[in-house]
């Protein structure tokens, strides 16, 4: 039986719910093109229920009775979802509620002035999630890297103090001077990990995502914040979230969450980026007078919200022209960097040359930049981790292939890495080599290593190649080749760079002898013998030293690896107990810096030492030779 209803104040109600709904039209009609839903009135914007429990990585549909638990009938009911939240059922008192909810509606002129955003916060038509409730999943184990995929245990860092882990991760600028380093931190940063006691699960995502973008890790940074339900998103998490689709360029991906999370930080960007998700929705007029209405108010500078509309114009049938001029902008941002991308425009080279290193980062991976762009991207991307070796072979292999990029010095280089591989003469495979690694800038060079590891891996050992040996092993140790390295240690020379290279990174290594180390030192011609310091501390944390000779020959070069500070104490008790994570984590805060004169071999010893007694010796060594290399 119905509730009897109550004249006065339902009728006030609902004159006001269809005034608000005129008015809702009334803004909406001049969305163009828009799909027309054949769903009945009201089940276009169901209202979600409240998220499951984070029990697990999804929620079970239904709990089942067991037999004989008496349940009141035996005939089985389907799973469905449900349309509406129990505040939404009758009550005895539901129509005072709906009164009392009407009484806040503003003004037609309100609601007829109000975005469509506006309107739906309002009136209560947001939705609240985008997930059905059986496919939503746990807050635990955020990340994209399983243990049997390389990741981390998940429970590594859940018993380790909050306050630790956010000043980890929230004060680690993410310039690595190694790009082992780098690497291994990536590794640690993406992993499926439980969030440490007293931090908010959404918070640690945010914290490890804004790391990554840091880093240069915009694809990682993005993965990571979409493993994580939107309806569950935290303040940092939104921010981060936005930060990693604005760095992938990737502006029509963060269209759920700003339709579920909307703009809570009243960012411009918010708002420009959710005219432009309109626009793709099929609101293309509508999406266009905001942008509009924004340029008129300056909310944003004048080329931030030209390229917007651009973007937005090329949905639907609302396209506009408009023109791009850069003669005014002094300075990049991701969000104009990544949006003139993404409309197939390139920002001037006096923009470029000053932008700084983090654009290189964006524009490695960025598949709509040109191929000569991404190349010289390349140049710092795989020296600092980002690219592989692989990769890089990929991308040189496709400017070889490109009609377009046939001539020039990018051509040129792509046909000796192709010479470098099958040069039917093992000096002309070596002369490309050289060819390639030919190059002013000492992270060029050491991106040009990573390029050609694969090729020095192929080169036979050859006594004829003794005095390159020290470099074509650096170059494989770039790409981890270890054991390709290792072949040539009957030609390296001990006490050459090759030898101390091998010393470090062959695997099974045994006990180097103080007279090779003492010859390293005396040949080497590096800043305040920064590469025989670089040993030694090596060599000491791989435990490929006597104590006795690690400290005579500290004394010898200078360094003292038994000084403590407290963050050698940190990472030593954390390879005490045997935690992978966090020693990965400190082992990122001790080799913060824009090249190696920025290390020191103390930080080096600790780290190496840390790595190797936590199960991560590959790491170690591949660390430990890349100092030397490097140094």
């Amino acid at each position: 039986m119905k509730a009897p209803r109550r004249k006065g104040r339902g009728l006030t109600a609902g004159r006001l719910i269809a005034g608000a709904a005129l008015a809702l039209t009334s803004v909406w009609v001049m969305a163009q093109d828009a799909p027309e839903s054949l769903l009945p009135p009201g089940f276009d914007r169901p209202a979600a229920p409240e998220p499951a429990p984070p029990s697990a990585r999804a929620a079970p549909q239904a709990e089942r009775p067991s037999p004989g638990s008496g349940a009141a009938s035996s005939v089985s009911t389907p799973v469905v979802q449900s349309v509406g939240t129990a505040s939404e059922t009758a009550s005895e008192d539901g129509a005072d509620s709906a009164s009392a909810d009407t009484r806040k509606l503003p003004s037609l002129d309100e609601l007829a002035r109000m975005t469509p955003e506006e309107l739906e916060d309002t009136l209560g038509l947001k939705p609240r999630a985008d997930i059905p409730p059986a496919a939503r999943r746990s807050m635990r184990q955020v990340g994209i890297l399983a243990v049997d995929e390389g990741g981390m245990p998940p429970g590594l860092l859940a018993r380790q103090d909050a306050g630790l882990v956010n000043a980890l991760l929230a004060r680690n600028s993410g310039r690595m001077v190694s790009r082992w380093g780098h690497i291994l931190l990536r590794r640690a940063l993406v992993s499926r990990l439980d969030a440490p006691q007293g931090m908010n699960p959404a918070d640690f995502a945010a914290l490890r995502a804004g790391l990554l973008l840091r880093m240069g890790e915009g694809e990682a940074a993005r993965a990571v914040v979409q493993d994580v339900d939107t309806a569950n998103y935290s303040p940092l998490l939104s921010n981060a979230a936005f930060d990693a689709y604005v760095e992938t360029a990737d502006y029509t991906g963060m269209c759920p969450m700003l339709l579920i999370v909307g703009n809570t930080e009243k960012d411009p960007r918010r708002d420009a980026a959710s005219a432009i998700c309109a626009a793709f929705r099929g609101e293309g007029a509508a999406a266009l007078s905001r942008l509009d209405r924004q340029l008129g108010q300056s909310a944003m500078p004048r080329i931030d919200l030209l390229l917007a509309q651009k973007y937005a114009g090329a949905a639907g049938k609302s396209r506009r022209a408009v023109t791009i001029e850069w003669d005014n902008v002094n300075d990049l941002t991701p969000w104009r960097y990544t949006l003139a991308l993404a409309v197939g425009l390139t920002p001037p080279d006096k923009l470029l040359n000053g932008a700084g290193i983090r654009y290189d980062s964006i524009t490695a991976v960025a598949p709509m930049a040109g191929l000569t762009a991404r190349a010289r991207a390349a140049e710092h991307a795989a020296g600092a981790g980002i690219l592989s070796s692989a990769a890089m072979v990929d991308l040189y292999s496709q400017i070889h292939a490109d009609p377009d990029t046939a001539a020039g010095d990018w051509a040129d280089r792509a046909k000796a890495l192709r010479d470098a591989y099958v040069a039917a003469e093992t000096q002309a495979r070596m002369t490309a080599i050289r060819k390639l690694w030919d190059t002013g800038a000492a992270d060029a060079r050491y991106s040009r290593m990573v390029l050609t590891a694969y090729a020095a891996a192929r080169m036979p050992v050859s006594e004829a190649l003794a005095d390159d040996s020290g470099e074509l092993i650096a170059s494989m140790l770039t790409a981890g080749l270890d054991r390709n390295a290792a072949r040539w240690a009957n030609v390296a020379e001990q006490g050459s760079l090759g030898w101390a290279l091998l010393a470090l990174a062959a695997p099974g290594g045994g006990e180097a002898g103080s007279g090779p180390v003492s010859a390293f030192h005396s040949d080497d011609g590096s800043a305040d013998a920064r590469k025989s310091a670089f040993l030694v501390a090596g060599l000491a944390g791989l435990g490929r030293l006597s104590p006795s000779a690690a400290k005579d020959l500290a004394g010898d070069i200078g360094i003292d690896l038994n000084r403590q500070t407290k963050w050698t104490r940190m990472i030593d008790k954390a390879a005490e107990v045997r935690n992978p994570a966090l020693v990965a984590l400190l082992a990122g805060a001790g080799m913060q810096g824009d090249g190696w004169q920025r290390m020191t071999a103390l930080h080096l010893f600790h780290i190496v030492s840390a790595l190797r007694k936590v199960g991560l010796e590959a790491e170690a060594r591949m660390i430990a030779a890349e100092a030397v290399a490097r140094g």
